[in-house]
């Protein structure tokens, strides 16, 4: 394998959409959802095996889940995982692994993966990763995957294609963020577009020299910290710091403005795990269209619908369609899979009505 791979794996979400079962304490990239044994984040780092070495991957994650990380994945160095003190989205949790990838190889290109997506064709995974380090090695670019989109989704990203390089990448001529249902029939009926995976790549310096033209201030907070990385300062900096920097994702902080920028077209059965609409999607179902992760569950006249309980209690439905069921030792969540984007909603207002108790 190539030394100067890395990987940057993001595992500091809290999965709102996906609750009751994701809370702060568990959120969703630590939870077996597929019934493997592994958790999303496990499956996330059995994935690179064979493409990045192990010692470069670098977790990126809040400082409450380092005792989770260090329990599921054991093999990691603690040095390895860098604890954000505050969230604040993905352009500063890029910054900063950037930053302190830059200290210990300064011809290091990245790759940097959300926690919790699934992936079921890993061979032709690994293909388009390597073919996008590839990419890396003769051009100042930055890379992200594509995904041909088969349906008008609302809850993703898109990209819109521009000129095209080879049959598998394209400059990129637009960034659209969730799109409502009728913009979102017209990028799939144009052709032009895909969906945002929000996988990127990019070289060590690339991504650093877009972070000082476009996103200076973040740039600053990291660059007046160039002593310390590696070094056990380092956190002790962040943990000083890094609530100064902006709440802004890296779409909108670099990739918007960014000049050269790819998509690499990709088709390795992505789904980005983010709702129980998604859990259902990529489940196999029984001959009345249910899923039912480890659950036991008796329905009576009850067809496509995704129930999922946390303990060996006996789930019985009756007359129930197209709706999700998810039962925790606290809270119990009933609601149709057409309205699951008002999940988050949801738990907002427990949150105003009940405080933290049930996040």
């Amino acid at each position: 394998m190539d030394k100067n791979r890395y990987c940057v794996i993001m595992c500091g979400g809290i999965g709102s959409r996906f609750w009751p079962y994701s809370r702060k304490a568990m959120p969703k990239q630590f939870i077996d959802f597929l019934g493997t044994g592994r958790s999303l984040l496990q499956l996330t780092i059995d994935r690179l095996e064979g493409i990045v070495p192990l010692e470069n991957i670098i977790i990126l994650t809040n400082e409450q889940y380092a005792e989770i990380v260090q329990e599921q994945i054991p093999e990691i160095k603690r040095e390895q995982i860098l604890l954000e003190p505050v969230m604040r989205n993905t352009a500063p949790c890029n910054a900063w692994a950037a930053w302190h990838i830059k200290a210990l190889n300064p011809d290091a290109n990245i790759m940097v993966a959300p926690s919790d997506h699934l992936i079921l064709k890993h061979a032709d995974f690994k293909d388009s990763v390597v073919r996008a380090y590839e990419f890396l090695e003769n051009k100042d670019a930055i890379v992200t995957f594509g995904v041909k989109p088969n349906r008008p989704e609302t809850g993703y990203g898109y990209i819109q294609e521009d000129e095209r390089v080879d049959d598998y990448f394209s400059r990129v001529k637009t960034f659209t963020e969730k799109p409502n249902k009728e913009l979102a029939n017209l990028f799939l009926e144009s052709g032009e577009f895909f969906w945002n995976s929000g996988m990127f790549f990019w070289n060590v310096d690339t991504i650093i020299g877009a972070m000082r033209n476009y996103a200076p201030e973040i740039a600053d907070i990291f660059d007046h910290a160039n002593l310390f990385y590696g070094t056990p300062q380092e956190q002790e900096f962040i943990n000083q710091h890094y609530g100064d920097c902006p709440n802004i994702s890296i779409d909108y902080a670099v990739l918007e403005k960014a000049r050269d920028v790819f998509v690499e077209k990709v088709d390795f059965g992505w789904s980005d795990l983010g709702t129980w609409g998604s859990i259902y999607d990529n489940s196999p179902k029984n001959r009345d269209g249910n899923v039912t992760p480890n659950t036991r569950v008796l329905a009576f006249e009850s067809n496509n619908n995704v129930i999922a309980a946390q303990s060996d209690k006996l789930v019985v439905v009756s007359g129930l369609n197209g709706y999700i069921v998810a039962d925790t030792a606290d809270a119990l969540l009933i609601v149709p899979k057409n309205d699951e984007q008002k999940i988050k909603n949801y738990v907002n207002e427990a949150k105003t009505h009940f405080g933290d108790k049930y996040l």
